[in-house]
């Protein structure tokens, strides 16, 4: 199965952001962006890839331990970015340095685990809100996000999200997340052992 970890932003910081995508959507040339539906929000820790069902255990057990050694923390979304002509996001502020921890610990507990992961990159937090195609521009839409400043919220959980790739072809279909697990943060979740 195809698993990440990550952070999700609770449904009224979703809500925010919600409203000035919906902007972000009416300007021109929008139409040529393929748009994330707020059910894809999330700021990714660790992208595991195509995970062996028997590896998935043992991957949980490793997450529950880098959870219980992080301390829940403030976390806020904030103004706007682009990777190249790829994807355009909302950024991270608050403890953006515990956001890090939090993801080297989960990328570590893939290691740990068995998981074979892709070469170490520093952890540049991002929200996805669209990806880029046929060339578009993203000067007009970081303008609009520059002083977007959601509320901040307490990230108490990580969760093990599994995702599915559209294979229809139908035009806009979405990937489909659901939960493979979460752990909140601080704490011992029962049955770790941790």
């Amino acid at each position: 199965m195809r698993l990440f970890a990550a952070v999700l932003p609770p449904d009224d910081v979703a809500g925010e952001l919600g409203s000035v995508v919906d902007g972000l959507r009416r300007l021109p040339g929008a139409d040529r962006l393929r748009w994330t539906g707020r059910a894809g929000w999330h700021f990714t820790l660790a992208f595991y890839g195509e995970v062996e069902d028997g590896l998935v255990p043992a991957l949980g057990e490793r997450l529950a331990r880098a959870a219980h050694r992080t301390a829940p923390f403030p976390l806020a979304l904030r103004g706007g970015g682009h990777f190249g002509d790829r994807a355009l996001w909302t950024g991270a502020a608050g403890d953006v340095r515990t956001l890090r921890l939090l993801a080297e610990r989960a990328e570590a507990a893939a290691r740990k685990a068995g998981v074979a992961t892709e070469e170490h990159r520093r952890y540049r937090p991002h929200l996805t809100v669209a990806r880029g195609r046929d060339g578009v521009g993203f000067a007009s839409y970081l303008t609009a996000l520059e002083n977007f400043a959601g509320r901040e919220w307490t990230v108490g959980e990580l969760h093990l999200v599994r995702s599915s790739l559209p294979r229809s072809g139908v035009p806009g279909e979405q990937p489909r997340y659901e939960s493979a697990g979460r752990w909140p943060l601080g704490r011992v979740a029962e049955g770790t052992g941790a």
